[in-house]
């Protein structure tokens, strides 16, 4: 798939992955029992298999780990984190956008990596390396700012392009903006897959 392609239809679906007004679509995280076809049979991590219909021409992203250091003045990053008891926000994880995603789902919304996680998509302004760790403060839209601390050891990863090959039995994946049909089943555009065993921490 061509890098604009791909990058236009993972930012459709990030956005869609954000609170709806009508139906909220599903975020299915888990490993990948098997893909019959257009169907992708995934054991979540609540231990239950759902099936997800894949649409015809799905897209594929890997989910690559890089280092702290990738969080740079001007990069446009997408942040889980937990207020802390001091009221401080401690990052869980941080997606690091390719370039051509700027803008992705930007804002600042519940998530539910864990209870009462929150995530935030936005430009770091600036970042400073302290005792804590790395201090990202991030600005989005509606003049909303944030300060976010990124402890050592907690993941940064990246989107590469990616294809049908990485859809293999065990591979973990992030499914956003999965849309749940009546039969029990969902569907979705495009998948994010750990390259290697990797598992998105999204």
């Amino acid at each position: 798939m061509h890098p604009y392609k791909f990058a236009a239809a993972l930012a459709l679906s990030l956005l869609t992955a954000a609170p709806a007004l009508a139906q909220t679509p599903a975020r299915i995280r888990g490993a990948i029992v098997g893909l019959d076809g257009h169907v992708l049979t995934v054991k979540t991590r609540t231990g239950n298999e759902v099936k997800i219909k894949l649409d015809e021409k799905y897209s594929v992203a890997a989910v690559v780990p890089i280092a702290i250091s990738d969080i740079k003045q001007g990069s446009f990053v997408g942040a889980a984190s937990m207020k802390q008891a001091d009221g401080s926000m401690k990052a869980l994880e941080v997606l690091v956008f390719p370039e051509a995603m700027r803008g992705s789902g930007e804002g600042s919304y519940a998530w539910d990596l864990l209870p009462n996680s929150t995530m935030t998509n936005a430009n770091v302004e600036a970042v400073v390396d302290s005792t804590s760790g790395r201090e990202m403060t991030l600005t989005y839209k509606g003049e909303g700012k944030q300060k976010i601390v990124v402890p050592a050891g907690v993941p940064i990863v990246t989107f590469q392009p990616g294809d049908a090959s990485l859809l293999k039995p065990g591979a973990l994946v992030f499914i956003g903006g999965a849309k749940p049909e009546a039969d029990g089943s969902f569907t979705a555009g495009r998948v994010n897959v750990g390259r290697d065993g990797f598992k998105p921490p999204m």
